[in-house]
């Protein structure tokens, strides 16, 4: 039930059930009165009927689908959202499968509806990764059916010329796993031929207009659409229409469906086999015998498209040109006409396309399927042709009307029962009501063994002469008596005259209207008949796709037996449908187009009024209000009506029955106009639920006055309570505010008075105790004063905390020299101790090896000041790390101080060689790189002195005692990149040992012993040596000369 006005508003009521009068005018009138408001869509009970505004409208948001989520379906407008959620939510729920059934003309809107649906459902959906995956593939088969399945006609710019049916099935959360889509008589005639200012399907406008030029080469195909004789040879253009656009977003949406792009190409490729057929012309010849025959014109497409599907162009011609037929035991083979020739070229046409489309439809279902075991529920969303009545009427327009005659069948009954279990169900008489039962025109089309089609087929196979002469005849034997069918035949033999009908049609009284017929061309279009010449050229193709199509044309595989007939076919596709549709519960959607010129928001009443017939809505409604216009639970009936009994309002305390009984007994209606069952109160006639909602209405107007002015006079209570609050804390603010400036009048006048006081006492005591000293006095208090002065003056200006910040303030006064000196030490010394404790273990020792250093080299070495910003690493070979110096790092153990690669100077020769050096708390270590073999091993108080150069070099001497046990060769030379570190580890090392210091004589000569005797060593700073490393050379046995940079 819509809110506010809208139930008074009979002009333009949201439920038709509830329409007083209802005729026909009065229900189109509402129709045109909600389409000039806006509102496209209304209520026949549950039923949707929905308005083509042929424009966008701001109804679709996502704050509508929040709206209609979970929500009463007639507590809200009229919305196609209402009745999907209710749907979902009976799926979800209630356990209930569903369907929701979408009807309506060419150019209704039924296309869109469907999407609606779809998205709907996608957006009230729980979120996850996976489930969005199924969505996305779900939504995404809509453009790549639209693409090889839509076309423009004269009514619609995309019009789905097949029936579409889609299960969506989900698990036991609401939430879905995949789907299965259903495809019924794609009108694949279309192909061949359509009339002027119409389309052939979207694909092949799409394909030209956005194939890239590699793709189109590929393909064979040119870009102007002129070029091709199934396209009319016309322009492609469209306002409002971006085939290039569409093209990539098919594309897109087959990637997302989980096509390969093997499958894309070879899909297309078989799409441009189709339009490129169109363009094999045909020239006339004549045999010896003098029989017609044909042959290809133009021999260029023909080979292009052999190419393309990988078949030998003299195959495809025999096939196309003649015909193999049996005759007893042999083979014959027949030329066949121009004519018959282009009969088979569109019949391999339109059997390649609608065998691509069957594919295509397969192909999704594989990739949307759900794996076999899970338990399901299903939601069936049918969009499929609604009743055609055209100025010529053919074989396809009787198949469709006979779906929608099975279509309103299946409404009906379904509608009756649904009717008759709720009255059942709370309690209620059922009255039988009494409508039209169309079964005996759906008898009239299926019966198998007399019924329209079954006719059909029989001439189909009947042998002799066929045509649609005799199938007439004999329809008109068949049918002569039968009320709801009739012909020229018929009419004459009961003396009607009627111009209208011509002599080669039929007339079918259906339930939306009376249709007339034309037989002519309905034995060809129910045969379907494709040569087996054409289907085993296709399967001798090595295109894998073109091949899979045509199974019959396997040689191995020669079936003698007729295909099944197009409306054989149909009829059983008819059946299983609504088998599958009597399983689930119904939903309805009837689509209405306003207008033949699709202009936004034109309402053509004749129009109209000519599809609520042929919907059958006026039945419709007349079914809905069989027995009691309107039902609702006790509950909200009460809450909504509770305020029209001063024993309800504002409050029930009994149960909702109760209640609503109290309430409708006080309003003294006639007993005849209700009903109480379990749940729910019922409402015969529209006019009582009218007088009902005149008198709320009335109600909440008084109602709102008395909410209007209980609120006036709280507010006026509230404004005037605030304004004595503000009062009340304005005067105690304004009152202090007095009483602290008078307090600090008081406060001056006292300061001011002890002032005056204060000196006076002070001037009599000078003059009575003034002395010789008093000037000592004042000197003194001045320099205290000057010194407390600059006490604070410092405290408060002194230097960061930083150790190399030397900064300090200038003394004030030059008697404050020494004095600010020594506070500028004491404070330096504070800094350095504040500095040191705050040093880490590690740290402290880095800095005592820095300052040992400093001790021995600075000033001294040229290598030192290169030092300083070098940190010292003590293990420079890594021995734990390395598996080769095992044997090493056992030599060392815990007490390794320091281990280096340094380079030995040959006594004899002077030329150096690398060795490993390890320092230990006790003993000096040279080892073998190579070997990693301790080669000598050195107590430290075997170590004399230690000498080395005044210059930036790593050369060293290592003085040994006489006694030493390891230096029986004499003294060592080495040379050290870690010079300064290795020294002063050194000497570390010895004072933590042993308490002395190391010897070091920093000098550019000194003796060394070695076994042959003392050797003076001179070192000589000189530019020739190019790098670092010092050049030992010897000058004689007792001689050497260090070369340095």
């Amino acid at each position: 039930m819509e809110a506010a006005n809208s139930l008074l508003d009979a002009a333009a009521v949201g439920d038709l059930v509830l329409l007083d009068p209802l005729t026909e005018e009065s229900l189109l009138h509402t129709l045109q009165e909600r389409f000039h408001r806006g509102d496209i869509y209304t209520y026949i009970g549950n039923v949707v009927i929905s308005v083509n505004p042929y424009r966008s409208l701001p109804i679709y948001t996502p704050e509508k689908v929040q709206e209609y989520h979970n929500c009463n379906f007639f507590a809200v407008k009229p919305h196609i959202y209402a009745i999907a959620d209710d749907a979902y939510r009976s799926l979800r729920d209630r356990d209930r499968d569903q369907c929701i059934l979408i009807t309506g003309e060419s150019g209704a809107g039924k296309t869109e509806a469907s999407k609606l649906v779809m998205s709907y459902v996608a957006a009230v959906c729980s979120k996850g990764e996976e489930v969005d995956k199924v969505k996305e593939q779900l939504l995404q088969s809509n453009p790549v059916l639209e693409a090889f399945g839509n076309a423009k006609t004269v009514r619609n710019d995309n019009s789905s010329r097949f029936g579409k049916y889609m299960d969506v099935e989900f698990d036991f959360k609401g939430e879905p796993l995949g789907g299965v889509i259903s495809n019924y008589l794609l009108e694949k005639s279309r192909i061949v031929r359509h009339v002027k200012g119409e389309r052939n399907f979207h694909i092949f406008y799409q394909l030209l207009a956005g194939g890239s030029v590699k793709q189109l080469q590929h393909l064979k195909l040119r870009q102007d659409c002129r070029h091709y004789s199934y396209l009319n040879r016309e322009s492609s253009g469209l306002p409002g229409m971006d085939d290039a656009a569409n093209f990539h977003a098919t594309q897109d949406a087959m990637r997302i469906i989980g096509f390969s792009p093997a499958e894309v190409m070879a899909l297309l490729e078989v799409t441009a086999v189709v339009l490129k057929l169109g363009n094999v012309q045909l020239s006339s010849s004549y045999q010896a015998s003098g029989m017609e025959a044909c042959s290809i014109a133009e021999p260029q497409e023909l080979q292009e498209i052999c190419e393309l599907i990988g078949l030998d162009p003299s195959r495809l011609e025999r096939a196309l040109c003649s015909r193999t037929v049996k005759a007893r035991d042999e083979m014959v083979l027949t030329t066949l006409s121009v004519p018959q020739g282009y009969y088979g070229r569109d019949a391999l046409a339109k059997n390649i396309y609608s065998r691509l489309f069957d594919w295509l439809v397969n192909r999704i279902n594989a990739s949307i399927q759900v794996k076999p075991g899970k338990q399901r529920k299903v939601m069936g969303v049918l969009d499929i042709y609604g009743f055609e009545i055209f100025q010529d009427n053919s074989f396809e327009q009787f198949i469709i009307n006979y779906c929608n005659e099975k279509l309103q069948q299946i409404f009906i009954l379904m509608t009756l029962k649904e009717e008759q279990e709720e009255y059942v169900r709370e309690g209620i008489q059922w009255t039988p009501v009494e409508f039209f039962d169309n079964s005996i025109i759906c008898n009239l089309i299926e019966n198998s063994k007399c019924g329209i089609l079954a006719m059909l087929d029989e001439e189909c196979l009947r042998p002799g002469v066929v045509n649609e002469d005799t199938f007439l005849t004999k329809l008109n034997q068949l049918f002569a008596t039968h009320k709801h069918y009739e012909s020229k035949e018929t009419q004459n033999a009961r003396r009607i005259m009627d111009a209208s009908l011509p002599p080669q049609c039929f007339r079918i009284h259906h339930y939306a209207g009376k249709v007339t017929y034309n037989v002519m061309g309905f034995i060809e279009k129910n045969n379907d008949l494709l040569f087996r010449d054409l289907s085993q050229a296709m399967w001798a193709a090595q295109h894998a796709l073109l091949r899979s199509l045509f199974p019959e044309g396997d040689p191995q595989k020669v079936s003698l037996k007729l295909p099944p007939t197009a409306g054989f076919q149909f009829k059983a596709s008819v059946a299983t449908l609504m088998k599958n549709l009597y399983s689930k519960n119904p939903n309805y959607i009837r689509c209405i187009k306003p207008n033949e010129t699709k202009t936004a928001m034109l309402f053509t009443p004749e129009l109209v009024l000519a599809q609520i017939r042929y919907l059958g809505l006026m039945e419709n409604v007349r079914v809905r209000r069989a027995g009691y216009a309107f039902r609702q639970l006790y509950g909200p009936f009460l809450e909504r009506y509770k305020m029209l009994s001063p024993q309800t309002w504002p409050r029930w305390a009994g149960s909702d029955r109760d209640g609503a009984e109290v309430l409708l007994a006080e309003l003294a209606f006639p007993p005849e106009e209700l009903a109480f069952g379990h749940t729910k109160i019922f409402i015969r006639s529209p006019r009582t639920l009218f007088d009902l909602e005149r008198q709320r209405q009335e109600r909440v107007v008084q109602l709102a006055t008395l909410i209007q002015k209980m609120f006036r006079g709280w507010r006026c209570r509230m404004h005037y309570q605030r304004m004595r609050k503000s009062q009340i804390i304005i005067s105690a603010w304004f009152r202090g505010h007095m009483q602290k400036n008078k307090y600090k009048q008081m406060k001056r006048s006292a300061l001011i008075i002890q002032a005056h006081v204060r000196g006076w006492k002070v001037r009599r005591a000078y003059r009575r105790y003034f002395r010789a000293g008093a000037s000592a006095r004042l000197a003194n208090f001045i320099y205290r004063r000057l010194v407390q002065k600059f006490l604070v003056s410092l405290g408060r200006n002194l230097p960061s905390l930083v150790v190399t910040d030397r900064t300090w303030p200038p003394a004030p006064y030059k008697f404050l020299a020494d004095a600010n000196q020594e506070l500028r030490s004491i404070f330096y010394h504070w800094k350095c101790k504040k500095y040191r404790e705050q040093l880490t273990p590690q740290r402290r020792a880095l800095l005592q090896a820095k300052l040992c250093a400093s001790e021995l080299f600075k000033d001294k070495k040229t290598l030192y000041s290169k030092s300083l910003q070098q940190p010292f690493q003590g293990e420079y070979l890594g021995l734990t790390q390395n598996p080769k110096y095992q044997k090493l790092h056992a030599v060392a153990k815990d007490k390794l101080v320091m281990a280096d690669t340094v380079r030995k100077v040959n006594r004899a020769s002077g030329k150096t060689v690398p060795r490993l050096l390890l320092l230990t708390t006790e003993h000096l270590v040279l080892a073998d790189p190579k070997a990693a073999q301790p080669k000598t091993v050195l107590s430290l108080g075997d170590i004399r002195s230690v000498s080395v150069t005044r210059f930036s070099d790593g050369f060293l001497a290592l003085h040994l005692k006489e006694t030493s046990t390891g230096g029986a060769k004499g003294d060592f030379l080495l040379v050290s990149d870690h010079l300064i570190e290795l020294i002063t580890r050194l000497h570390q090392t010895l004072m933590d040992t042993t308490a002395q210091a190391l010897p070091l004589h920093i000098t550019d000569q000194f003796s060394t012993r070695f076994q042959k005797g003392d050797v003076a060593v001179t070192v000589v700073e000189s530019a020739k040596v190019d790098s670092n490393v010092p050049v030992c050379k010897k000058r004689g046995s007792h001689k050497m000369e260090v070369l340095v940079h």
